[in-house]
Formats: structure tokens, sequence, C-alpha cells
């Protein structure tokens, strides 16, 4: 399992560790001390010390001789969500759209140079529920989804390059862009055009087109986008209705934040 190789001066480094061990009972969907000692390459006392302060804590329960993360991450995920501005003011858009469409939704923001799934729906006729299932539990990378690349093409190129120069340009299919000078080029059409297309570039046989969220200041604050199959992802339809309807739902959710925060100017 991928670690921080290493911590900043600054970090406190038992609190670094206990955010390790929860990842470590995230991704093996529970473990007992010596797997998380192993996983970790820590004495079994201190991973017996970190379990138990966190379940103390409420963020761990034991069962046997398992440990496992606690439904307080489920509140805690939830008020996090619920207050998102994205999530507060795209909630009700991403709910039509998804109706109007019958396709898959997807509300994202970027953090830490990825993407982060603030809410998604599926449509009467969407497809993927189990590929869409597994996403909501990982981040994402930019460069290959609609989303991605809807937010990637209004930031500043200075950090584009960071981001990659930190995530890479993972190849998901033979048509994701892993070269860094052909994804510039391809945000630059991204903001010339207003909306992005993911052409399979995530999965064989799936397009998406994804619109920008920005503020009143022009700054991206996420993007949203609608998916599905190829078979119906062409055409006129790809590329005239479908950025039409993404962008006019970028453009509401956008509307919606403006004036909550200009109301509260008066």
């Amino acid at each position: 399992m991928a670690r921080d190789k290493h911590r900043s001066a600054r970090t406190l480094e038992t609190v670094a560790r206990a955010c390790d061990v929860i990842d470590t009972l995230d991704a093996l969907d529970g473990a007992g001390v010596t797997e998380v000692a192993t996983e970790l390459d820590i004495a079994k006392s201190s991973a017996h010390a970190y379990l138990n302060t966190l379940r103390e804590k409420r963020f761990v329960i034991k069962e046997g001789d398992q440990y496992h993360l606690s439904l307080e991450f489920l509140y805690l995920g939830k008020s996090v969500r619920h207050r998102h501005v994205l999530f507060a003011h795209g909630k009700s858009v991403v709910d039509q759209l998804a109706s109007e469409t019958g396709e898959y939704v997807h509300l994202m923001a970027e953090q830490h140079g990825l993407e982060r799934n603030v809410y998604k729906v599926a449509g009467e006729n969407a497809v993927g529920d189990t590929y869409h299932t597994a996403k909501e539990r990982k981040t994402d990378f930019l460069h290959f989804t609609s989303t991605g690349k809807a937010v990637l093409a209004y930031l500043p190129e200075s950090r584009v390059r960071e981001i990659i120069d930190t995530h890479g340009l993972l190849e998901k299919t033979e048509n994701t862009i892993t070269d860094l000078e052909t994804l510039i080029e391809e945000l630059e059409t991204i903001r010339d055009r207003g909306y992005a297309i993911n052409d399979e570039e995530e999965v064989k046989g799936i397009r998406a087109v994804g619109a920008p969220i920005r503020n009143a200041n022009g700054t991206v604050l996420g993007a949203i986008s609608v998916s599905g199959p190829t078979s119906r992802f062409t055409g006129e339809y790809l590329h005239e209705e479908m950025p039409h309807m993404v962008q006019e739902a970028a453009n509401v959710t956008e509307a919606s934040i403006n004036m909550s925060n200009a109301s509260q100017t008066l």
C-alpha cells in the first residue's frame, strides 16, 4: 500500500500514523493487530495502541480479533457533503438532469489535485452501477474524465503542471491523454468551447460531457457531467444537445451560488 515517503517537517507523527491506520482498515476492509503492524511496518504494541485509541474515540469498532471503521465516518461524511457549496446548490440540478437524460450525472470538486465525487445520480437508463459504486469509495485522476478536464481547463497552467507532476498521467484506455503538452492543448480547446468530452478515455464504450462550475470571480469550484454508452452519445446529441444541457446545468448552479453569496452582502 502506498504511503507518503516523506513527512512534512511540521507533521505530527502520531496523527499521521493514526491516519495511516484508518486508511489501512479501509483498504483491507478490517484487520487484526498483526495485519496492521505488518502493513505499516510498526511494532504490534504500537498498532494495538493506535487501534485502541481510535476505538475509544469511536472511530473504530472491534469484532472478535478484527478492527473495522465505525459508522462515525458515515455521519462525518454526510456532514461534509451537505455543507459543501456544490452539493447545497447543485443537488437539485443533478437530480433534474438525471431525470431529463436518463443517464448518470456527476457533480465533482477538485481537492489535492484529485477528483472528489460530491454527488451522483443514475437516471432510468444509466449503465455501469457496479463501476460507479466502486468509484465512490476512492478519489480519481483529473485528466481522463470530462469533469476533471473541465476543472483543469480553468486552473492556472502552473497548477495543472504541478498536479500532473504529482499524480502523473495514468493510461486507462488507448484513448487516454498521456502526454502533458497534448493535454495542455486539449484544455485550451475546452476553454474555447466551454465544455469537455471524455471520449472513451476512462472506460471503453463510455463517453461523457462535462462543464465547469465557477464563482463570480471566475474561480473554478468543480464541474458537472453526464456519462453514457457510446451508442447513445454520438453525433449531434454528443456535440450539441448534451453540451447545451450540461452547460445550462452548470450555469444554473453557478447562478444559485452567486446569488446566495450576493445576498450575504446585502
